[in-house]
Formats: C-alpha cells, sequence, structure tokens
C-alpha cells in the first residue's frame, strides 16, 4: 500500500508537469503537497526523490523544488510512471492515445538463443508475438517478443492485444521490473519501411533486451523497431553519488 501511496503522488504530478501546471516551474513545498495528497510527508519526499532520480525535477537548497526545463524539452516518447515496465502506459506524445495492432500470434520451439535468454530448455516452446505500435494511429514501433509459454500458459490474442505486462500485474499478481537493453540505430528494412511508413533512405531505431519478473526470472526478450522520429531517450547523471 506505501508503494502504491507515493506512485500515485509521483504520477499526479508528473501530470501536471506535463499539463504545464507550474508554470513558473516551482513545486509546492512537501508540507503542501502532503496536504493537499492527503498523504505522509515520507510518501510525498520519496515521490520527490524518485522524479530527482529520474531528472524530472531538481532541489535547490534553501530555494525549493523545481522542474528540470530540459526535462520539458525533451520529453521523451516512453516514459516510467513507476508501475512496470510495460510500453503501453508509459507511451505517451503530448497527449497522443497509444494503441496495438496484432500483426502475428504463434507458438513456436525457443530457438538455441532464445534458450539462452530465457533459461529454457531443448524442450521449451515460446510465443512469438508481432505488434504495431501506434500514437493517434499512426504507425510508432515494430514490436516483436518472445515469452515462454511455462510462464503464461493462459495467453491469448485478445491479452497481447492490450497490454501484457498490465494483465500480469492484474491477473498473475507478479510485476516487470528490470530490464536489460540496447539502443542502436540501423538502415530501415523494406518491412520497416512499409509498417512505419519510412522511406528507403531513412533509418530506423532499435531497442532490444530482456525483461524480467520481480522474483528475477527472465520474462521476455523483445526486439522493437522505432520510427526514427520518436526515438529519444533522456538519461540523467549524478556526480555527486557516493
Amino acid at each position: 500500500m506505501a508503494d502504491l501511496v507515493y506512485k500515485n503522488v509521483m504520477q499526479d504530478l508528473k501530470r501536471r508537469i506535463n499539463d504545464g501546471q507550474y508554470p513558473d516551474k516551482r513545486l509546492p513545498d512537501e508540507r503542501s503537497l502532503s496536504d493537499a495528497y492527503q498523504v505522509s510527508r515520507s510518501s510525498v519526499k520519496r515521490a520527490l526523490n524518485v522524479m530527482a532520480q529520474q531528472g524530472i525535477i531538481f532541489k535547490k537548497r534553501g530555494s525549493g523544488t523545481f522542474v528540470n526545463p530540459l526535462y520539458l524539452k525533451n520529453k521523451a516518447v516512453f516514459s516510467y510512471e513507476g508501475r512496470n515496465l510495460g510500453l503501453t502506459d508509459s507511451m505517451r506524445v503530448d497527449g497522443m492515445k497509444p494503441g496495438i495492432k496484432l500483426l502475428d500470434f504463434q507458438v513456436i520451439p525457443a530457438t538455441p538463443e532464445l534458450q539462452q535468454d530465457l533459461f529454457l530448455t531443448d524442450d521449451d516452446f515460446v510465443y512469438q508475438i508481432k505488434r504495431l505500435r501506434l500514437l493517434d494511429e499512426q504507425p510508432v514501433m515494430i514490436e516483436t517478443g518472445f515469452i515462454p509459454i511455462k510462464i503464461m500458459p493462459e495467453l491469448s490474442s485478445n491479452v497481447v492485444s492490450g497490454s501484457i505486462f498490465n494483465y500480469l500485474e492484474d491477473i498473475k499478481h507478479v510485476s516487470v521490473t528490470k530490464s536489460f537493453m540496447t539502443v542502436a540505430a540501423e538502415p530501415s528494412t523494406e518491412q520497416d519501411q512499409e509498417l512505419l511508413s519510412l522511406k528507403p533512405n531513412e533509418p530506423v531505431g532499435v531497442m532490444s533486451g530482456i525483461f524480467f519478473l520481480d522474483d528475477g526470472t527472465p520474462f521476455e526478450v523483445s526486439n522493437m523497431r522505432v520510427h526514427y522520429q520518436y526515438m529519444k531517450y533522456n538519461t540523467f547523471m549524478d556526480l555527486d553519488a557516493d
């Protein structure tokens, strides 16, 4: 319950920041936020600390807490909101509505590479799920994922047409909380050009990696081919960290 409280505060503050509700870039103090949200000061402090770690806000000693202007200027397409790492909830660009078009859903034997990445055996099978991610009906990403059947034997086309990670959390009561990702750029393929409306001379962003459950179990190997216009990555470095 404590985790849910601070995450709710954090999500609402992010929404207010993105909606421009702090034109002077200064957030209310912790006591005011605690009163406004009717939560403890510790929950507010935790929410603000996480947002500071993400580079969304910064605290100026003796002056207060402010919105990072570079965050507002360079908002990424994918914004982690403190729940799980699913893309459905994290894809937000100026209020644009995310959507999913299911391209392929089938069961295949785990390849040697998938066996290694997902800790499977020769006898294991995986779901191969290919989806087109949309923002306001415009194609943004081609996503191909592989999930072991033994982890989610009940997976259906209806489930994979929505948020798989949210289904996992709501129905199975486990979350995807860690990932190892690589980010690169490549020349677009004919399929990229067809599905993402790219010209032959335009590149595509590539995000690939492994997602893990909160108990450390490898859950999915995923490859995401992103329209270059939406390929934006923000990071925040704290040089004062021990």
